[in-house]
């Protein structure tokens, strides 16, 4: 099979065939034991209740997809800012590192809270808690590829009498994209999770309610196809914001060894 055949089946049909595979033994194991829909739903009671529920859960997926990119781009943006003045000074990076770490290993149901308290504005409470989640990645590692640099280039950059600023953009941010790119797709991730875990806590209903309300609602009313429909959606964008994340690192990085991929 040529190389661009088994990129394709690897990157593709592979992985779809899988998941047709578990869906088969789902549907068989649910129609084999005959479970009742409101403790386990087949695939297609999940899919009947997702084209009855289709506009509703379109409309809280795209309050929770406003909500998880805004949080991601506040995140990629803060993160690299925060790792480029890291790299610069040591004594900050050891001075501000560990309330960095801090945001990472805060529970966010603790905190959220008070940020739904202290920010009247309901979008914004909720971008600000996925953005805490996501941020952390991002800074940590683009901190250590603008670190990860080859000191002969380096000694031959200050040989040259480079500035900080030339050395930053014409070697740490070469040497630093393929990090940079491997913590913003774990951020990307990160960012839906706290989008969906705000919502959670928030409780917001009405118009500008998300995936996580309609999940509570459902729960409460004990349409559990319906949760699982709203569950699913949240699966699909986290798999098409990762695949988004994956094509713009390998146009990013076609130069790089993290790009090539062997299907021998």
């Amino acid at each position: 099979m040529p190389l661009t055949q088994k990129a394709w089946f690897f990157r593709s049909l592979a992985p779809v065939t899988v998941g047709i595979l578990i869906l088969l033994v789902w549907q068989l194991f649910c129609a084999s034991f005959e479970i009742p829909k409101y403790l386990f739903p087949s695939p297609t009671d999940i899919g009947a209740s997702l084209g009855e529920n289709l506009p509703d859960l379109l409309h809280a997926l795209v309050s929770t997809m406003k909500v998880t990119v805004t949080a991601f781009v506040i995140a990629a943006v803060l993160g690299t800012l925060v790792a480029f003045v890291f790299v610069q000074n040591r004594a900050i990076e050891m001075s501000l590192l560990p309330y960095a770490i801090m945001l990472q290993v805060t529970p966010i149901v603790a905190v959220a809270p008070l940020i739904i308290i202290l920010v009247k504005d309901t979008f914004w409470s909720l971008t600000i808690c996925a953005a805490v989640i996501a941020l952390f990645p991002v800074i940590s590692n683009t901190t250590i590829g603008l670190r990860s640099i080859d000191p002969g280039l380096l000694a031959y950059f200050k040989m040259n009498k480079a500035s900080r600023l030339q050395i930053l953009l014409r070697l740490r941010v070469p040497s630093a994209l393929p990090f940079f790119m491997a913590g913003m797709r774990i951020s990307s991730g990160l960012a839906l999770i706290g989008a969906v875990v705000a919502e959670f806590v928030a409780g917001t209903g009405g118009r500008s309610a998300g995936l996580a309300y309609e999940i509570l609602q459902s729960s409460f009313q004990l349409d559990i196809p319906r949760m699982f429909a709203a569950l699913f959606l949240i699966t699909v964008v986290g798999v098409l914001m990762a695949m988004a994340m994956g094509g713009l690192s390998r146009f990013l990085l076609g130069w790089h060894d993290s790009a090539q991929e062997d299907f021998r």
